[in-house]
């Protein structure tokens, strides 16, 4: 895949996508329903089948995977896109997903897709990221799902060649025959249409933050810790995310919420297992 710029509870069944009826397409993200990012997604993407918003009525970075299990759930309808069906949740991005499938849609959408992201959802990212972990909850109710993120954390970011990119990975999926459990993770990098190269097709790179816990004292004297860190890649391979995305590619990473180390399990079975 190398491209260049070019109401009451119903049975939820996946329906497929035939030439005379658009597809439906769940958006949602972890930075709000108000964020830039999500409205640049659905102006992107909004006349190639009948979207619907659910996101979260607050940022929710940084989240992960985590649903809200002690407290009741608000879901507000809103106008925060003309002509687009939306929805605020006063929970996780994950929480909305689910919501969505279970209250809102008549029937499973053909995609979900999450972002667009202000800030990289690369390499390690991807554990954290309450955009990518709204993108696997649809998976896990196999619905293929692509999450999208621009390495810009700006509220003036320029979502140009995001909305140009996100657009023609939404369009490949919806030509390419997806298996139910497809889970995409788009990041594009923060440069011009222009400059930007294509898509690149990656491996998750080997790479974390180098974390550091500031210590300092409130107005009141009391000690608190403030989380920061240094990006550091340990894996310099040309064929991974990182790489893709500081040589202008747009990276694509094909990931799983299988969690199974495949290979280990097979070498502990053959010591462990006598």
């Amino acid at each position: 895949m190398s491209t260049k710029k070019s109401s009451p509870r119903t049975t939820k069944k996946a329906t497929k996508v035939t030439g005379k009826e658009k597809p439906i397409i769940l958006i949602t993200n972890d930075d709000g329903i108000t964020a830039p990012g999500i409205r640049n997604l659905v102006e992107s993407v909004k006349d190639i089948g009948k979207i619907v918003v659910v996101a979260p009525d607050k940022p929710q970075s940084g989240m992960g995977h985590a649903i809200t299990i002690g407290e009741p759930l608000r879901l507000h309808k809103t106008h925060n896109f003309e002509g687009i069906e939306s929805y605020s949740c006063s929970g996780t991005p994950v929480d909305c997903v689910k919501l969505a499938v279970d209250k809102v849609l008549h029937r499973k959408p053909d995609l979900c897709l999450s972002g667009i992201n202000h800030g990289a959802n690369h390499s390690i990212n991807v554990i954290y990221s309450g955009t990518m972990s709204a993108a696997v909850e649809a998976a896990i109710e196999d619905i293929p799902s692509a999450g999208f993120s621009l390495l810009d954390y700006s509220i003036e970011a320029d979502f140009s060649g995001a909305r140009h990119y996100a657009r023609q990975v939404v369009e490949l999926m919806l030509q390419t025959k997806l298996g139910k459990h497809t889970v995409l993770n788009v990041n594009i990098p923060a440069k011009p249409l222009e400059l930007l190269k294509g898509i690149k097709l990656c491996r998750q790179a080997y790479a974390k933050y180098e974390e550091n816990y500031v210590q300092r004292n409130d107005p009141h004297g009391r000690q608190y810790y403030w989380l920061t860190g240094e990006f550091q890649n340990f894996d310099k391979g040309k064929d991974t995310d990182v790489w893709a995305l500081a040589n202008n590619f747009v990276s694509v990473v094909p990931v799983q919420y299988d969690l199974t180390h495949t290979v280990y399990l097979k070498q502990l079975k053959s010591n462990w297992e006598k």
